[in-house]
């Protein structure tokens, strides 16, 4: 068994969840089965409460474990299926270390920072270790933090239990450029190192981000105020692509000298699936554009996940998505609707609360009416089946009740366990549940499958007291939850591609295999796309782009797509 650390330096946010996961899929490549793990030492017991202003997405795991983002570059780069033993936060420690004192497990001694909150920590790493050949540990936050001292001072301890030839401690550091100077600076890195070596951790390689070329000069010294060997000073470069990654670190042969220390004789395989899937994205056939309405727009990381799987469905259409983030309060503005003009497709997210929710009802109600191919994840469901019911079935004010206790028409409705929940943190409905689809229906068609599972995140559902009119107005349930007769998807038949899913499919797309309601999304984006356009080579940069509205019926008179946000 063996362990690589990653821990980080001088700033946040250098990437390390990304070098950890690229780090793991070229180990996979080369044979080797890699788990990946996070330790946030915040005090929150998991991100689940987190503001996406404070924490960006939320990424929600097959046992229904609320984790960090990074967890989700791992689960895209790598194979494995994570669990909630692969994110620690302080809180859950320090959570488990006073539930045993409570229990008197510690036998009367006094309950410390060492030996006890730091054996916690060793026992995670213990735990997710199982049945593989390599674990890749992350350590939220920068190195000099106070609440990650705990963290370190375990991985130090569990370094000398195990032996030098078994642990790796790979440290990703900020190499910045100056100007004015014209050169880059090692200091930061060097004190950086100072910081670990202080506490007894001695990093064996240094991976240096930085914007400039590292040349030999400022490698050696490197090498030599750090004590790392020159051919462990692997520079990292920002790449046009973070699934390029990969290649670049192999490249500075970072994969070859993991294998190297470990004592592992595991060659690289003669076919690179990274490389190929790098020159893919640099050679796109196809370009498509695809409007992403939400609330959090401004925030990168607040739809994490599913700007990755538009990417991914982009790939495996060889095409290149441009996305248009749509901010929904826009749309209720007067003229808003011109936002979406020109687009190939919409995509409505997952999300919580009442702010912007008529704009993405007028964003649903514009690609309904005017074939333009929609796409509606968790809220997005919600969204689609609430405009459907006031504008198709004229249920003047139907809502959900989260938006509107007093609606009418309470088309959307809390699931009955929901009711009587005080807490916030993991007591929504969370984890993989199946789901049965209807055979001939386009979801059932992008899937080829008959029942799938996925990843869940809500309170609410579709009420199953408005089901039967839903579906007698022309809503199609081509998804159901067998165990409870809940509606898990919805589309609409005589349009291009009208769709929208309780669950979030985002969870279970890889770069490598994109999920294939995002795929089939893209293609019928594609599809709708004029020809002229649509190929990448053809299309001038000033051509219009606005979406073919040929199969979908013309109302009778230019839609106010303001009166739904002002009859709600």
């Amino acid at each position: 068994m063996k362990y690589i650390f990653v821990t980080g330096g001088v700033v946040s946010s250098l990437g390390k969840g990304l070098t950890a996961a690229a780090l793991g899929a070229l180990l996979e490549m080369r044979g080797l089965t890699v788990r990946i793990q996070k330790f946030d030492p915040y005090l929150n017991v998991d991100p689940g409460t987190m503001s996406p202003y404070q924490h960006g997405e939320v990424y929600v795991l097959e046992d229904g474990a609320e984790t960090d983002l990074d967890l989700g570059h791992y689960e895209r780069f790598t194979s494995g299926k994570l669990s909630r033993l692969n994110n620690l936060t302080s809180g859950q420690v320090y959570e488990s270390v006073i539930q045993k004192e409570r229990r008197g497990a510690y036998l009367g001694k006094t309950v410390q920072v060492i030996p006890h909150v730091t054996n916690e920590i060793k026992e995670r790493i213990t735990m997710a270790a199982k049945d593989v050949d390599i674990l890749i540990t992350e350590i939220g936050g920068t190195t000099g933090d106070i609440e990650g001292l705990p963290f370190l001072e375990a991985l130090r301890q569990f370094a000398l239990e195990q032996g030098p030839r078994d642990v790796i401690f790979l440290h990703v550091t900020l190499v910045p450029y100056l100007a004015a100077a014209g050169e880059l600076k090692t200091k930061p890195t060097q004190q950086s190192v100072a910081k670990l070596r202080e506490i007894g951790i001695q990093p064996h390689i240094l991976v240096c981000r930085s914007e400039q070329p590292i040349d030999a000069s400022v490698r050696d010294k490197l090498s030599m105020f750090c004590n790392v060997p020159v051919k462990a000073v692997v520079q990292c470069q920002d790449v046009s692509s973070i699934y390029e990654l990969p290649i670049a670190l192999q490249e500075e042969g970072l994969d070859q000298l993991v294998v190297d220390m470990f004592g592992l004789n595991k060659p690289q395989p003669e076919r690179n699936v990274w490389a190929e899937l790098s020159r893919r994205i640099r050679n796109p056939l196809h370009k498509v554009k695809i409007g992403v309405v939400g609330k959090y727009i401004e925030l990168q990381d607040a739809y994490k996940s599913v700007y990755e799987s538009i990417t991914h469905a982009g790939i495996a259409n060889n095409a290149v998505v441009e996305v248009v983030r749509v901010d929904a309060e826009d749309l209720e503005k007067r003229g808003g609707i011109s936002l979406l003009k020109g687009l190939d497709g919409i995509l409505v997210p997952g999300g919580f609360g009442d702010r912007g929710t008529e704009g993405k009802i007028i964003a649903a109600r514009y690609a309904r009416e005017n074939g333009v191919p929609y796409y509606g994840l968790c809220l997005g469901l919600q969204i689609a089946v609430i405009e459907f019911a006031r504008n198709v079935l004229k249920l003047k004010g139907a809502n959900s009740t989260e938006f509107d206790p007093a609606s009418p028409h309470p088309i959307i409705n809390i699931m009955e366990e929901q009711k009587k929940v005080i807490d916030k943190g993991a007591t929504m409905r969370l984890g993989s549940y199946e789901c049965a689809l209807t055979p001939g229906s386009k979801a059932a068609k992008a899937y080829k499958a008959e029942s799938i599972r996925e990843r869940h995140r809500h309170r609410y559902e579709v009420n199953n007291a408005y089901v039967g009119q839903l579906q007698r107005g022309g809503l199609v349930v081509s998804g159901i939850n067998p165990r409870r007769n809940l509606v898990e998807i919805v589309e609409l038949k005589d349009h291009p591609f009208y769709l929208a899913v309780q669950f979030h499919p985002e969870f279970q797309s890889k770069p490598l295999q994109a999920h294939p309601l995002f795929a089939a999304f893209i293609a019928a984006a594609l599809k709708q796309r004029k020809p002229a356009s649509a190929k990448l080579k053809s299309a001038p940069k000033s051509a219009a782009k606005k979406p073919s509205a040929a199969k979908a019926k013309k109302p009778a008179k230019k839609p106010d797509y303001n009166a739904s946000s002002r009859s709600a």
